[in-house]
């Protein structure tokens, strides 16, 4: 969970959030930083993507090439936006925290508004979680279907956006037992292992596909 900054972190230069994620301030953080991380990973898909589109040799697949880019770049805006959101959510939390409990109704009042923050501080991780899938799946497509000089790119991408889906995926987890609600944290917990099986699959068969460096037939329309 982490504070909001008044500033979206897409504003500051790379050595500005950098030195902001070095400080003591509390955001940006590993929500954010995970964020980011895979907003970069999209930026890798959609540039290798844009490497390949118009050129002869991969006319069959410039359908694929075009749609990918267009989703990769979209992935990288819902990336950055999210960063600021966990942002956002864990000033809810830290909002929450401060409420006064020295009365009864004051106590349920700040327990009520806690569980609804750590919800919404799991949730948002989730989405990004979700976002990391769909980048390695932009990954995987393209590799085999796109610009050779550029292939180690997307195995790039499918590690930056693997190791930032495990960082979502943490965050999610490490905010569940605030919510109060066990079945919502159980369907959750399942819900953060499948992506993160199914991110981790994908990645490896993009390197997998990279490494062997065999073109691969062109997708059903």
């Amino acid at each position: 969970m982490e504070v909001s900054s008044a500033a979206p972190f897409r504003e500051l230069t790379v050595a500005a959030f950098v030195e902001r994620l070095a400080s003591a301030e509390p955001v940006p953080g590993g929500g954010s930083a995970s964020a980011v991380a895979a907003a970069i990973a999209a930026g890798l898909v959609a540039m290798v993507a844009s490497l390949s589109i118009g050129r002869p040799r991969y006319v069959d697949h410039e359908a694929v090439l075009i749609a990918t880019k267009d989703e990769a770049t979209g992935l990288a805006d819902r990336c950055l936006a999210l960063a600021d959101d966990d942002a956002d959510a864990y000033a809810g939390y830290a909002a929450a925290m401060k409420l006064p409990r020295e009365r009864p109704e004051e106590q349920e009042v700040r327990r009520v508004a806690l569980q609804a923050a750590a919800r919404a501080a799991s949730l948002v991780p989730l989405s990004a979680l979700e976002a990391c899938r769909d980048i390695v799946a932009a990954a995987e497509r393209l590799a085999g279907r796109s610009n050779v000089n550029a292939a180690s790119d997307l195995a790039v991408a499918s590690l930056l956006a693997e190791a930032a889906a495990r960082g979502a995926g943490a965050n999610v987890l490490v905010n569940l037992p605030a919510t109060g609600d066990e079945g919502f944290a159980a369907e959750l917990g399942e819900r953060v292992d499948i992506l993160l099986a199914e991110t981790g699959r994908l990645a490896e068969e993009t390197r997998a596909a990279v490494a062997a460096g065999v073109p691969r037939p062109p997708l059903p329309a």
